[in-house]
């Protein structure tokens, strides 16, 4: 499953223990060759600066966002070889001589993310501040949008209403699994030899490049989600390099739990976050008439899942859409509202607000979400060495399932392709950064109860990065905290952006209100 970065009304929904070690090979990290390359392209980069002007249309960015591209190596052992280019937008700082502090770059997460809508942050009260004193550059990764993109199979592959069991039978794990082999195959067949060089270490050392680019001599990053692992392998690899970086909503680092663990971590975290919409939805009964109490609320969901296996909503919306809808809700308290009405109103004979919401989004989003899919898959499954055992996959996530049902399985199916990838895999980068290497005090902010990058992710990288700070909201789950409601994070975030300051080792601040309950 991707991770997802929410800030404010903008963003990118877009990652996804260990019971057992993978069975296949991983290359060790070297790297020499790949160090001298990123050297080369940066300085290239830096000659050749970043030519900005008008956005194509095709981007949604008006003036005054500007949008230009960066050239980088494919692979950087040969960065002679294949350039690709990857898309880049900015807004300028709104303020003036001595605020300016240079340019922020900012990744929203996924594998799979793509940032160029963020110049639009400069927008929103929260970051007025911020954007006085930074130009906000955002940009597509590898494989991402414009940026060389990737796709595996025919963007038609998702249409229509589908299952989404909780227990699969026999019969459905063989569909998913012949599924999986074919789109492991299609992405070997479409991506050619190239494909190999799609990874989070080509990640950071791409944003070295975009860096220099941007003419700054150190870089201010800010990562969400996904973000953050690259952030952090973009801190092991280039510590001096770093003016200020924060990790918003912060992936477990541990080289052990890239990227499977991780993903088994992640469903059960969306269980707790499942439960803790179904007490809302509850709490708010009058409203809604969904149930009294959470096991109520289960009952209104399995009996509109036993429905809609029956009869798509709309040609479009069966059992996995309403999942697939009702899983944002674990992203996001903004959306608890929005859903509850959505399965309500189905429940009580009108599906258009089910549909408008869950339903089929046209070509180009089908699209948008093959490339999506594609690069999520690519990069996940080229990072680290995954189990080849079906029989492994089935155990885990049989034993997870008892206990949490909502994502596991859809989780385990959406990465299954890993099973089967064809080519070369890394062997992850073991981040950790002491005090002599020139890293300055970074900043992580990670609510408690987040799904999609649960806490313990945080408390992790917190460990392997020395001088960081990290800020907490207890109790709350939104993933992506930074730049939202809650005025305690953002005063820490804001001051560190504009003075580099960081609080003590560990601060909290106090949950974010609940939603009102609208219709």
């Amino acid at each position: 499953m991707r991770t997802a970065a929410l800030y404010g009304t903008l963003g990118s929904l877009i990652l996804t223990g260990l019971t057992g070690l993978p069975a296949t090979p991983a290359q060790a990290y070297d790297g020499q060759a790949e160090t001298r390359g990123v050297a080369l392209a940066a300085r290239r980069a830096a000659d050749r600066g970043i030519d900005f002007g008008a956005c194509p249309a095709v981007e949604g960015l008006a003036a005054p966002v500007q949008c230009g591209t960066v050239a980088v190596p494919l692979d950087y052992a040969h960065p002679d070889g294949k350039q690709i280019r990857l898309t880049v937008s900015r807004s300028r700082a709104l303020g003036g001589g001595a605020a300016r502090q240079g340019a922020i770059v900012f990744n929203p997460g996924g594998p799979g993310g793509n940032g160029m809508f963020y110049p639009l942050l400069a927008r929103l009260p929260a970051w007025r501040n911020i954007a006085d004193a930074y130009d906000l550059v955002g940009y597509a990764p590898r494989g991402v949008g414009r940026s060389a993109p990737l796709s595996c199979v025919s963007p038609g592959f998702a249409k229509g209403p589908s299952k989404s069991p909780e227990h699969p039978s026999r019969a459905y794990k063989e569909q998913q699994l012949t599924k999986a082999r074919a789109y492991a195959r299609g992405c070997a067949r479409r991506g050619g030899h190239g494909l190999r060089h799609f990874t989070s270490l080509n990640n950071a050392r791409d944003l070295d490049v975009l860096r220099a680019a941007l003419g700054q001599r150190r870089l201010t990053y800010v990562g969400a989600s996904y973000g953050t692992y690259f952030g952090a392998l973009y801190a092991t690899l280039f510590p001096r390099h770093v003016r200020r970086m924060v990790f918003d909503s912060v992936v477990n680092p541990d080289p052990r739990k890239i990227w499977y663990g991780n993903n088994l971590d992640q469903s059960a975290a969306f269980e707790r976050r499942w439960a803790d919409w179904r007490r809302w939805v509850a709490k708010h009964h009058a409203v809604y008439h969904l149930g009294r109490s959470p096991a109520d609320v289960l009952d209104s969901y399995d009996k509109a899942v036993r429905r809609l296996s029956r009869r798509a909503a709309g040609g479009s919306v069966g059992p996995a859409q309403l999942q697939a809808l009702l899983l944002k809700a674990g992203y996001s308290d903004s959306y608890w509202a929005r859903d509850a009405q959505a399965l309500s109103a189905y429940l009580r004979g009108d599906d258009k607000p089910l549909v408008a919401l869950a339903g089929d989004g046209g070509a180009d989003s089908a699209r948008a979400a093959e490339n999506e899919n594609a690069v999520y898959t690519t990069v996940e499954c080229n990072d680290t060495s995954w189990p080849r055992s079906w029989r492994l996959w089935n155990r885990d996530n049989d034993r997870l399932a008892d206990r949490a049902p909502f994502e596991t399985w859809n989780n385990a199916f959406m990465n299954l392709p890993c099973a089967f990838w064809q080519g070369p895999h890394q062997r992850p980068l073991d981040v950790r950064v002491n005090r002599r290497s020139g890293l300055p005090p970074t900043l992580l902010l990670a609510a408690e109860r987040d799904a999609a990058t649960p806490y313990k992710g945080a408390l992790e990288l917190q460990r392997r990065l020395a001088g960081s700070a990290l800020v907490t909201e207890r109790g709350a789950g939104t993933h992506g905290i930074g730049g939202g409601p809650n005025t305690c994070v953002n005063r820490y975030l804001e001051t560190y952006l504009l003075t580099g300051e960081v609080p003590a080792r560990r601060v909290y601040c106090a949950p974010r209100p609940e939603p009102r309950a609208t219709t």
